[in-house]
Order: C-alpha cells, then sequence, then structure tokens
C-alpha cells in the first residue's frame, strides 16, 4: 500500500521559483506533484502548514558538532544528537565535519564512516569533511598542530581506508608541496577537494584548480585577504566559475558589506550556507570542550579564550535569515545555497536538495520569522516545535 502525505497551505520555495498557496503530494517519500490549493486527494496524512514557507530541507556540509555533542567524540550517541540537532534548525542533511589525526587516534573517523545512511533519528548523515591534514601550520586557526602535516600520498591512503568511501570532501593547502598530487588523488576517487586553511598566492590557487580544487571552505578565513599588487587566493577563486565556496552568515566572520560584495561575484549558483557549527549550537552561552581546548559561545558565536574565532553555533534557518538580510539577496537565493547549491556540490541534486516531482520528499517547513515548524525527511517528521 501506498503511503501517502499531502502538506497544504504553503509558499513553496522550490528554490528556484515560489509558488504561493499550494499543496505539495508525496508518495511513499517521494514527492509526485506541486498542485494548487484545494486541488488534491484527502487520502493519507495531511499537514496543513496555514500559510507556513516549505522550503527544501537544508544540507550543512561543514559542521563539526550541535546539542554538546562532537563528531570528534566518536560514538553513535554523538552522531545521533548532531543529527537530531540540525534537524531542529531545518537540516535533513549533513556532512560530519572534523580533523584527521596522521599520528594519533582516528576512530571517529572510523565511527562516522560506519553510520554514514544510517538512522540516527534526525537529519541524515551524508558523509565526511575532513579539515586537511594537509593544511598550512601557519592558517591552522582552531586545528591543532598534532592534525596537520604534509601531504602525503600514504596518509592520504589510510584515510580514504578508515573512512571506507565516506570521504565527501577534503580541505587541503594547495601550495604545499606534494599537494597537486594529492588533489587529484581526491577528485579520482570521487572526493571535493576544497581549498582552505591556507597561505597560497593567486599563481599556487590557479595551479590548485587546475589540479582538480572545485571547492572552497568558509571563504575568507584562515586565507590571505586581497591586496591590489599581491592579490591572494581570492579572485583566483572568484575567477574561476566552476569553484564554489562556503560561506558563514552570522556577520561576525565576514563583513556585511564583503558578503554583500561576493554573493554579487559569485552568484545565485556558486556560494553555500555552511554553519561551521560546534557543539554549542542549540545550547544556552556558555564555555565548552572542542578537541581538548576550552572555548566560549555567546550571542552564537564561538571563539577560543584567546579570542580565535572557531565557528558558530548559529542554526541554518537562523544563517538563512542572515544570508537574506546582510547579503541582500532574495528567498529564493538563500534557500538555494543552504539546500540546492550544497546538494550539488556533493552530487546529489537529482535526488536532494529541491521541490520538485520526483525527488525525496526533504522538506524544512518555516515560520514567518524563519523558525522551523517542522522537519521533514522522506515524508517522516523528525522534529516538531
Amino acid at each position: 500500500m501506498k503511503e501517502k502525505l499531502v502538506i497544504t497551505n504553503c509558499d513553496v520555495i522550490t528554490p528556484f521559483e515560489e509558488i504561493k498557496d499550494a499543496n505539495i503530494l508525496i508518495e511513499n517519500g517521494i514527492i509526485k506533484e506541486i498542485i494548487s490549493a484545494g486541488d488534491f486527494s484527502k487520502e493519507g496524512e495531511i499537514i496543513n502548514a496555514n500559510g507556513r514557507i516549505a522550503a527544501p530541507g537544508f544540507i550543512d556540509i561543514h559542521i563539526q558538532g550541535a546539542g554538546g555533542a562532537d563528531v570528534l567524540d566518536g560514538t553513535l550517541e554523538g552522531l545521533s544528537t548532531i543529527s537530531k540537532t540540525c534537524a531542529r534548525f531545518g537540516v535533513t542533511g549533513f556532512l560530519a565535519t572534523t580533523v584527521a589525526r596522521p599520528e594519533g587516534d582516528n576512530r571517529h573517523l572510523k565511527t562516522a564512516a560506519n553510520f554514514t545512511g544510517k538512522n540516527l533519528g534526525g537529519a541524515n548523515l551524508f558523509g565526511i569533511h575532513i579539515e586537511g591534514p594537509f593544511i598550512s601550520i601557519d592558517r591552522k586557526g582552531m586545528i591543532k598542530s598534532d592534525c596537520i602535516c604534509n601531504p602525503s600520498e600514504k596518509i592520504l591512503d589510510e584515510i580514504l581506508k578508515i573512512t571506507e568511501e565516506k570521504l565527501q570532501l577534503m580541505t587541503i593547502a594547495p601550495e604545499l608541496e606534494g599537494s597537486e598530487t594529492i588533489i587529484k588523488n581526491l577528485v579520482n576517487s570521487d572526493v571535493v577537494a576544497s581549498f582552505g586553511h591556507s597561505k597560497a598566492t593567486y599563481e599556487e590557487t590557479v595551479k590548485g584548480i587546475e589540479a582538480g580544487i572545485s571547492h572552497v571552505t568558509h571563504l575568507f578565513n584562515v586565507m590571505p585577504s586581497i591586496y591590489h599588487r599581491d592579490p591572494g587566493p581570492i579572485p583566483a577563486i572568484f575567477e574561476e566559475d566552476k569553484v564554489t565556496a562556503q560561506i558563514i552568515f552570522d556577520g561576525i566572520h565576514i563583513h556585511p558589506s564583503v558578503l554583500n560584495l561576493a554573493t554579487k561575484i559569485l552568484g545565485e549558483k556558486r556560494f553555500i550556507t555552511i554553519t561551521d557549527g560546534m557543539q554549542a549550537m542549540g545550547l544556552p552561552d556558555g564555555k565548552y570542550i572542542y578537541n581538548g581546548l576550552e572555548y566560549h559561545s555567546i550571542n552564537g558565536i564561538s571563539r577560543y579564550n584567546d579570542g580565535t574565532l572557531i565557528g558558530t553555533s548559529l542554526g541554518m534557518n537562523q544563517l538563512v535569515k542572515r544570508c537574506i538580510k546582510l547579503s541582500g539577496c532574495s528567498l529564493t537565493t538563500a534557500i538555494r545555497a543552504a539546500s540546492f547549491n550544497p546538494a550539488s556540490v556533493l552530487g546529489i541534486q537529482e535526488k536532494k536538495g529541491s521541490i520538485e516531482k520526483g525527488k525525496d520528499a526533504d522538506i524544512a517547513i518555516l515560520n514567518r520569522d524563519f523558525s522551523v515548524w517542522k522537519t521533514i525527511i522522506c515524508s517522516k517528521v523528525v522534529y516538531e516545535e
């Protein structure tokens, strides 16, 4: 027997267009049709959205922790907590973002690989994003030195083995000797090579892109700024249409004027909203521990005690709202940056990232203030306020 669900009386952000006062028809977890109000069968479960916004479920490709848990915990309980907390903020899929220890304990990577694609009670775990270990020690930001090393095919092979083909994205600094080979190996292994934690010049960045870099980890952060006689990596990133870039829209990691400039240059297809979320996401302001170091979370911003920015504790729905406010982009563009664009980076846009016929029914129903009313994954409600 077919399982049927109808979401009625909602404004649908597909996110390529906005469809007012519509119904979403779902069968067996797949979107069957989007139709006008009142024009649907009464069979199956009905969710009346009462004029709320129905958006594609958000996809966070850069989140390290939430709800008091961290990927580094290396436990099913921790991943489940992150999954359920993500769902509270409208996220239906995420990458477990973490570090690799070249000479240390990497059981957390094994755990994340083991539970990729498993039911965690909330947002789906799509795979792993590793920041490093082939990054610049001078641009390490929050990452500890024992999680950094020179490019090594042997170490990459060990990482690929322990992650069991669940590694989706790796952040790498292209200026490091041997990085070109690593980038090519990542691409050949169907892993997205992402520029980041780097002090590369313009020329070194171009070379990295030519080798296969197609993405950027938290644009502007822990990388050189633009200077008119020494442009650095950012112009090289802007110039290449195939390169997409993560952006943190909290208004602290990047000044609003720069957010406005960057989104205009990149255009609606190339920027991706991320949380860079920490375990403090979804928790009260306070002090917490990440990778053995104390940090504090205040008003949605996480910093080490020396003031170093390490992430945000804001949820994705909150950052989508700030994206509109700070960059001046449209509602559909802001939704796209948190759904279809990250799905495209992961190569799953044929099934995820938009509300279209034939796609998985991963949907965030938002109140008009962008708080989350319900989060739905393949027609199953995984969170409701």
